[in-house]
C-alpha cells in the first residue's frame, strides 16, 4: 500500500471558498475523480482526518464530512485501528505520482477515444467580427424592441398560479391557447383557412424544415430550388441526401417553364420557395406564377414547401397571399416564423399542413423538442389577443420603411456608377448587382480593415454574376451613412 505522505493531495485538490458548493463536496468530488482516473489506486491508505485537515488547511469536521461522503458513495472503507482505504478493483496501470502532472485531474480529454461520422455539409457558415459596423442578411433592429413591455406579458403569465402547473409536465403539442390565436392571426393576415389542428409550433424555421425533410424526403429524391436560394435550407436538404436542382429566377420569381421541363425529365419530390421575398434577391413571385405552380404540383404530384420569409415586412402595398391560401389539393406545406419583429427570445417557428401529416410531425417534434416553451407561447397568444402584435408591427414598419428609403438614397449617391438594384417592396435587405466585376472577398477583407464587416454569406460571385445581399433593418441613419461610405471608398479603390 502507498504511504499517505507520498501523495501530494494539495497539488490536485483546489478549494474555491467563494463557491456555492460546500467545501467538503468540492474535496470529495475531486478525490473521487482521482480514484476514477487511477491516481488513487485500490488499497491506497488515506491520511487520518486530523492530518488531512492540516494538509488542506480545513477544519477537521470538514475532513470527517469528506470521508463520510466517500464512504456513503462506496469509494472507501474504514477499518478499525487501521485507517481508511480506497476500495475497488485492482487497476492494471495506476498513475504513478511522478507522472501525475502529465495527467492532471483538471484536464478534459482533447479528443474522443472512438471514431464518428463528420459532416462538411453542416459546417457553420456564419462568421463573427468585432467591427463596429456590420452588414447582415436582413434582421430586425433589437433596439426597436419594446423588451420591457414584452417582458411584462411573460412575467404576468409566470406569476399566475393557474399557469404554474404548466411547468410540471411535458406538452410537445404546444400551447392550445397560442395555436388557437395564431391560427386566427394567420387566417386574417394570410388568408389561411386553418384551425389549430393544422399547426405545429417549433423553435425556428430551420427546425420546421428539418422535421419536414425527415418525414417527406429520402436519399436520392429531387428537390427544386431557385438558382440562388437560402443556404441554410440547402444544407438541411443536402444532409437528407437529396439531389438539389437549381432553376432560374427573374424579376417575377422562379420561372415556371423551367419547373415544367424539370418535371418532364425526372420525378420531382419537392419545390422549395420563398415567394413573398425570394432569398436572396428579394423579388416577389407573381400571382399568376403562383397559380401555375399549384397546377403543376397537382399535375406532377410534387410538394411545394412555402417559406414565408419576411412576410411581416411589406411597405408599398399589401402582400400577395401565400400559395397555401389557394391550395385545395393539399400539395403545399407552409412554414414561417412568428414574432420576427420582436426580441429573439419572443420568436417561434410554425408549420401549417393538413392534419394527417401534422400527426406524424408531432411524433418527430416530441423527440427533438419534447418540452417546448408553453409559457412563452402563452405570452405570444395574449399579445395577439390584445392586439399588441399589430400595434408593434405597425410602429416598426414605419421605421423600417424610412430606413429602406434612406438606404436606397445612400446607395444611389455613393455607388450608382458601380451597382444596380431595385428598391425592395418589403423585407429588410437589398439585392445589389455589380455592373463591373469586382473581387467581393477582397472587398470584404478591405472593408473589415476599415471597421465594416461583410460576411461571406452575403456575397454571390460566379463568372456570370457579382452580387451582394445587404441588410438595412439593424442600422440607423448614422450607421447606414458610415457603412455605405466605407463600402464605397473601398470599392472605388478596387475598381
Amino acid at each position: 500500500m502507498d504511504s499517505p505522505v507520498k501523495i501530494p493531495y494539495e497539488s490536485f485538490i483546489e478549494i474555491d471558498r467563494n463557491s456555492e458548493t460546500s467545501i467538503f463536496m468540492q474535496i470529495a468530488n475531486q478525490l473521487i475523480n482521482a480514484i476514477q482516473r487511477g491516481f488513487l489506486p485500490y488499497g491506497t491508505k488515506l491520511p487520518g482526518t486530523r492530518a488531512f485537515s492540516d494538509i488542506l488547511d480545513i477544519h477537521r469536521n470538514t475532513a470527517v464530512a469528506v470521508y463520510d461522503e466517500l464512504s456513503a458513495q462506496g469509494w472507501v472503507e474504514s477499518l478499525p485501528n487501521k485507517g481508511t482505504f480506497i476500495i475497488g478493483e485492482n487497476q492494471e496501470k495506476p498513475v504513478r505520482v511522478k507522472d501525475f502532472e502529465k495527467n492532471s485531474l483538471q484536464n478534459y480529454p482533447e479528443a474522443t477515444g472512438f471514431s464518428f461520422k463528420t459532416s462538411n455539409i453542416l459546417d457553420n457558415p456564419f462568421e463573427h467580427s468585432d467591427c463596429e459596423y456590420v452588414f447582415n442578411d436582413g434582421v430586425p433592429d433589437i433596439r426597436l424592441t419594446q423588451i420591457g413591455q414584452h417582458s411584462r406579458f411573460y412575467s404576468s403569465i409566470l406569476k399566475r398560479k393557474s399557469n404554474q402547473k404548466m411547468l410540471g409536465h411535458y406538452n410537445h403539442d404546444g400551447s392550445e391557447f397560442f395555436k388557437e390565436h395564431l391560427s386566427h392571426y394567420l387566417n386574417l393576415s394570410r388568408g389561411l383557412p386553418i384551425s389549430k389542428n393544422n399547426l405545429l409550433i417549433t423553435r425556428s424555421t430551420e427546425m420546421s424544415i428539418y422535421i419536414v425533410s425527415e418525414i417527406l424526403l429520402s436519399a436520392g429524391d429531387t428537390v427544386l430550388v431557385g438558382a440562388l436560394s437560402y443556404f441554410s435550407v440547402n444544407m438541411i436538404f443536402q444532409k437528407s441526401g437529396v439531389h438539389i436542382v437549381s432553376l432560374p429566377i427573374d424579376e417575377e420569381g422562379i420561372i415556371v417553364e423551367h419547373v415544367r421541363e424539370a418535371c418532364k425529365k425526372r420525378q420531382i419530390r419537392m419545390l422549395y420557395l420563398t415567394p413573398h421575398h425570394h432569398y436572396p434577391t428579394t423579388v416577389a413571385l407573381s400571382a399568376q406564377r403562383r397559380l401555375e405552380l399549384l397546377d403543376l404540383a397537382h399535375e406532377y404530384g410534387f410538394i411545394i414547401l412555402e417559406d414565408d420569409y419576411d412576410y411581416e415586412f411589406h411597405y408599398d402595398k399589401s402582400p400577395i397571399l401565400p400559395l397555401a391560401s389557394a391550395d385545395t389539393k393539399g400539395m403545399v406545406i407552409y412554414i414561417g416564423s412568428f414574432g420576427k419583429s420582436l426580441a429573439p427570445g419572443f420568436r417561434t417557428g410554425f408549420i401549417v399542413a393538413p392534419e394527417n401529416l401534422m400527426s406524424e410531425m408531432r411524433k418527430y417534434l416530441g423527440i427533438i423538442d419534447r418540452q417546448g416553451d408553453i409559457l412563452m407561447e402563452r405570452a405570444l397568444g395574449e399579445m395577439i389577443e390584445e392586439g399588441e402584435i399589430h400595434r408593434y408591427l405597425k410602429k416598426s414598419l414605419k421605421v423600417y420603411q424610412e430606413r429602406r428609403n434612406y438606404f436606397a438614397e445612400l446607395l444611389t449617391e455613393n455607388l450608382d456608377e458601380f451597382i444596380q438594384f431595385q428598391k425592395p417592396s418589403g423585407g429588410l435587405a437589398f439585392w445589389l448587382e455589380w455592373k463591373v466585376p469586382v473581387n467581393l472577398m477582397q472587398l470584404s477583407r478591405n472593408c473589415a480593415r476599415n471597421n465594416l464587416f461583410i460576411p461571406k454569406t452575403l456575397l454571390y460571385q460566379t463568372k456570370d454574376l457579382t452580387a451582394m445581399r445587404l441588410g438595412f433593418g439593424n442600422l440607423n441613419f448614422e450607421e447606414m451613412e458610415k457603412s455605405i461610405e466605407i463600402l464605397s471608398d473601398n470599392a472605388k479603390r478596387l475598381l
